[in-house]
């Protein structure tokens, strides 16, 4: 019960996060400030919880070429979006913010199998602060693009619900899978998470916030680093 708590509370962030968009505004310094703090939070999280973990249950070398390929496939299709939509159309940000999340919200599913709540609470602390501006700033895009605000507030809504059931199905159907696999579809997730923290999160940071975006990347790896050392 405690795992789907985790995973609704997380995937909600994204619904959240449009209201607070559609509805009550976020100023694009803050939400860049944001967006770098939970950015540094979540580069970290992923390299603790997912990663560095993977590589001590699995073949090292082969485990870090299954990240890199991570990476490579986010890569891949976050170009192909930006192609077919364009890159600051309200589908494009859709479509790029869930091919973000459905990797984030696998590893969340398949990081809490075996695992109580507390031992996952950096990762799952980290999606939620990056769904949270995230979310804002799409919905607001996609309102200066003129779409209604009941309109969007249901895209939002339908993406944290497709978010959440990947968490599920990731937690639920990679359990009696074996130690090595369980390892590298963490390590694929983690260098998904990675590449989208390259090409989405962190350049939007410092497009909104300029310079002030590397201190909050910080602030961020800090507050992870203490989530961690919670949890263990």
């Amino acid at each position: 019960m405690m795992t789907f708590l985790v995973i609704v509370v997380v995937s909600a962030a994204l619904i959240f996060g449009a209201a607070w968009g559609i509805y009550w505004g976020l100023s694009e310094k803050a939400e860049g400030f944001l967006v770098a703090v939970a950015g540094g939070s979540l580069l970290v999280s992923t390299v603790l919880e997912l990663i560095e973990p993977a590589t001590r249950e699995a073949n090292m070398l082969v485990a870090l070429a299954v990240v890199l390929a991570g990476a490579i496939v986010f890569s891949v299709l976050d170009w192909l979006v930006k192609k077919k939509w364009g890159g600051d159309s309200g589908g494009g940000l859709l479509a790029a913010i869930t091919i973000d999340g459905i990797p984030e919200n696998l590893a969340l599913g398949v990081a809490l199998i075996g695992a109580g709540p507390m031992s996952v609470a950096a990762l799952s602390g980290s999606i939620l602060l990056s769904n949270l501006p995230e979310a804002a700033g799409g919905a607001r895009q996609m309102i200066k693009n003129k779409r209604s605000k009941a309109q969007v507030f249901f895209l939002w809504t339908m993406t944290a619900l497709l978010l959440s059931v990947a968490a599920i199905l990731g937690n639920l159907l990679l359990e009696g899978v074996s130690r090595d696999l369980l390892a590298y579809i963490r390590c694929f997730a983690g260098g998904a998470v990675i590449g989208s923290l390259a090409t989405e999160v962190f350049p939007l940071a410092f497009k909104e916030d300029n310079y002030v975006a590397g201190v909050a990347a910080a602030i961020g790896v800090v507050l992870a680093f203490l989530l961690n050392s919670l949890a263990g």
